[in-house]
């Protein structure tokens, strides 16, 4: 364990904090996706669980067109002696596709597609037919489902609950900025790695906590080395496929970001791939064209007698000239990018490079004015090309720009975020 925290190694401040959960929390589950970092996140809470005498629980939100690889793994972790119940969820959830424009969204588990599915119903998994949920309904959103799931669970337990999440902030600025600085949130007894869940705008009982906020990936194989543990096999057949442990992705491949990779999937797991063309619409388009143009990837148009840096004002000034608010929006986001740079890695705003090497600002690793300029120039409002997420706040700012600038969006403006596209459509009909 090479990375430190603050006097300790991360292996070491991640077991403390897995402590101060089972000596303060009765009813305790992780979030689990079969991916690396929940992986390691809970065999890591095993063997605490376990010299402590505790118990915990497990949340696994089956997508159904996944790796099978994935599927095996998470029958593994099954067996974890100290889980005193596995909530393996196969529900029709409502999952982003960013590869068609005629299925945006595409509902995993739908009773209606039972003849397409990628794989038997697993027999131990709360299904539409067995749902113990009353509140939930079919095409429920990801995100929503969680929320809900966490407002149940602590209803059924009572008191105080803690949700483990396997996230890293060196994969996310906006994971980054949700951990590492208190801002509004609340956390339990002030430790920051832990956020007061809200359900809508209600704060609830539980506790997301982030064991492994600080972990690189070189932390997380030499985990897996150092106690021998299980892992999910899909990620040496991409080693081998030729990606770097810094650029492997397991999450459902069809997302906004995720569809860049889509190829790998077919490369790794063709008899899976055969069954999910015929059950998610476009895939195989995106298979194609995910680094073409065809989804996005365009070229910049600087001039070239212009530096990456003077071409970004340039943007922001000439945004400025016809909608003041907007440029604002932008400027305040792009100034949180970089103050993230700068606590994160010390890179202040002179030392910001015109241009960095392709494939790190590809994989948003890598901080220059070449990126900011791009993710302005796409028509970003989100700025998704600087590692922020949507959020509720970016929509209501949205909502109040279209309402008062009634230039912002029209039928000539050129964007490929779909969200924006969609304001779009109905705005001009």
């Amino acid at each position: 364990m090479a990375k430190k925290y603050l006097e300790k190694n991360v292996l070491d401040a991640t077991i403390e904090r897995l402590e101060v959960i089972f000596n303060n929390f009765e009813n305790i589950y992780f979030s689990l996706s079969g991916g690396k970092d929940s992986s390691v996140m809970v065999q890591l809470a095993n063997i605490v669980a376990q010299r402590m005498n505790k118990k915990f629980d497990i949340l696994f939100i089956d997508l159904e067109a996944q790796y099978r690889h994935t599927i095996k793994h998470i029958e593994e972790l099954k067996e974890l002696s100290q889980i005193r119940e596995f909530y393996h969820i196969a529900l029709p959830i409502a999952l982003r596709n960013a590869v068609s424009v005629l299925q945006p969204k595409w509902i995993c588990w739908e009773e209606e597609s039972k003849h397409l599915w990628v794989r038997d119903m697993p027999k131990d998994s709360i299904n539409i037919k067995n749902c113990p949920f009353e509140w939930f309904k079919k095409g429920e959103e990801f995100e929503e489902f969680t929320v809900q799931f966490a407002d149940w669970y602590q209803k059924k337990y009572k008191g105080r609950v803690a949700c483990g999440v396997g996230i890293r902030t060196d994969e996310s600025l906006n994971r980054f900025r949700t951990i590492a600085f208190k801002g509004r949130k609340e956390t339990y007894q002030g430790y920051n790695w832990t956020t007061k869940v809200k359900l809508n705008e209600r704060h609830i009982n539980v506790y997301n906590f982030y064991p492994i906020y600080d972990w690189a990936a070189e932390d997380i194989w030499g985990a897996v080395s150092k106690f021998s543990f299980k892992y999910n096999y899909t990620y040496e057949l991409m080693y081998k496929n030729g990606i770097s442990i810094y650029e492997q992705r397991l999450c459902q491949p069809y997302g906004d970001d995720q569809r860049n990779g889509l190829d790998q999937f077919k490369a790794l797991e063709y008899d899976t791939w055969s069954k999910i063309l015929n059950r998610v619409n476009g895939v195989n388009f995106g298979n194609i064209y995910c680094k073409t143009t065809a989804l996005g990837n365009i070229k910049s148009c600087k001039p070239d007698f212009m530096t990456w840096q003077e071409y970004t004002v340039f943007l922001l000034e000439s945004i400025g000239i016809y909608n003041r608010d907007l440029m604002l929006h932008y400027y305040r986001k792009i100034k949180k990018f970089m103050v993230w740079y700068s606590c994160k890695y010390g890179t202040e705003i002179k030392d910001i490079p015109d241009i960095a090497e392709c494939r790190l600002e590809t994989q948003k690793k890598a901080i220059s004015w070449r990126r900011i300029a791009r993710a302005i120039e796409k028509n970003d409002f989100y700025l998704r090309r600087l590692s922020f997420a949507q959020t509720k706040n970016d929509d209501k700012e949205l909502m109040e720009l279209i309402h008062k600038w009634d230039n912002l969006l029209n039928k000539t403006t050129k964007t490929d975020d779909k969200v924006l596209q969609k304001i779009i459509e109905e705005k001009c009909v």
